[in-house]
């Protein structure tokens, strides 16, 4: 893909070397006091981290670090990272790394700016926040989330054991070098460019009209998706799958998809809640998941996976019927996910916390049920999904 400048309503720098070309302007629409939040380190031993850090120096910014955000950002993280913005008066936070880094980084520019707690309005008042967030930059260095041209943010509280979704402002400004993602492990990768899959999937799957532009976007999105992620198997530094990837990461969560319509992200509730019991990782999890719910679907949503059959798994429609179709889609679905070297079982997911059938209850028991798909499951029904992917 070739270098450009998109605005929606993040504004989006893309192209190799975009963050030497771009920051040091955008920089100057901020004030002197940056907290900069990244992971476990990764971006020190990449040279990412000299780079940015350069780039902040030159600018003349004062720069306190905000590190350790881990895969699956919890609450106390976010609450750590907001008080440490209001020590350093921070004018602008700068997220380097990953969804879950940026993810984290949402929440805390909101939260830094109330006293009011905001896991307690968002998750059990069921209110939203009316605040102004400290604004937001993101440099990404793996993509997969989308999480840079969105305000959703996934969130584990630990103590009441739910990771969920909590809302605030999208970052104002990305930079996606798509070069930034090759230090990355490739399972990482693939993994990553699952949750891209699924997020086109679980819009798609949602209810909307027929012949609408949304599900046509969708079923391309979820196309090159396949088409690159088979790019990386032949060689996982293609830059320009890369660059395909993290530009699909972004249109499958900026809003595109999901205009004028429901979605269905009942796999991602299911995994979210599997991975507030576990420490898996998501789009690993959301890899065992999908192909078990959609033959629990799979009459409900035989329309839709009947067209997926044809426009994204390349399936001859002709002596089929649409209930043939429809659950050749999900074969191909399975079988692409083992072609990737993805996990195909719970048991693959390399869980600290051992996955059992009690623990699976209380994962299925908790999970939140949506209305917007196919079809309205069941507590039990999930904990059958999730059993039959043992």
């Amino acid at each position: 893909m070739e270098s450009f400048v998109y605005s929606y309503p993040t504004k989006v720098y893309f192209g190799q070397g975009a963050a030497a070309v771009h920051l040091p302007g955008i920089l100057t629409e901020y004030g002197p006091h940056v907290l900069l939040a990244y992971g476990g380190g990764s971006i020190q031993k990449n040279g990412i981290y000299d780079e940015i850090t350069g780039l902040l120096q030159a600018a003349g910014k004062t720069v306190t670090e905000f590190t350790g955000i881990m895969p699956n950002p919890t609450w106390a993280k976010v609450k750590e990272g907001a008080q440490l913005a209001r020590t350093c008066h921070a004018d602008l936070i700068l997220a380097v790394g990953g969804g879950s880094v940026i993810d984290c980084c949402k929440i805390i520019a909101a939260q830094a700016v109330t006293d009011v707690d905001l896991w307690d309005l968002e998750m059990v008042q069921h209110k939203a926040p009316a605040v102004k967030p400290i604004p937001l930059g993101a440099v990404v260095t793996a993509s997969g989330t989308g999480a840079k041209m969105n305000g959703g943010a996934v969130i584990t509280n630990e103590e009441s054991k739910i990771k969920g979704g909590m809302f605030a402002s999208a970052p104002q400004f990305a930079v996606l070098d798509p070069a930034y993602t090759l230090s990355l492990p490739r399972m990482q990768v693939l993994s990553g460019a699952f949750d891209t899959l699924s997020h086109a999937m679980e819009t798609y799957f949602g209810h909307s009209d027929r012949d609408n532009v949304s599900d046509e976007v969708a079923l391309a999105v979820m196309r090159s998706t396949v088409v690159n992620m088979r790019a990386l198997l032949r060689d996982i530094n293609d830059l320009t799958a890369r660059s395909n990837l993290m530009w699909t990461s972004a249109m499958a969560e900026n809003g595109i998809l999901k205009v004028g319509r429901t979605t269905d992200f009942e796999c991602h509730q299911i995994e979210h809640q599997l991975g507030a019991y576990t420490d898996c990782n998501h789009g690993q999890g959301l890899a065992v998941i999908h192909p078990a719910y959609y033959r629990h679907i799979c009459k409900d949503a035989a329309p839709k996976l009947a067209r997926m059959a044809q426009a994204v798994w390349n399936i001859d429609p002709a002596d089929r019927s649409e209930a043939d179709l429809a659950a050749e889609a999900v074969d191909a679905l399975a079988a692409f996910i083992a072609e990737c070297g993805l996990p195909t079982k719970l048991s693959q997911l390399r869980s600290k916390t051992p996955i059992t059938s009690a623990l699976l209850r209380q994962v299925a028991d908790s999970v939140n049920l949506l209305t917007g798909g196919p079809r309205i499951l069941t507590h039990d029904e999930v904990y059958e999904i999730l059993t039959e992917c043992l």
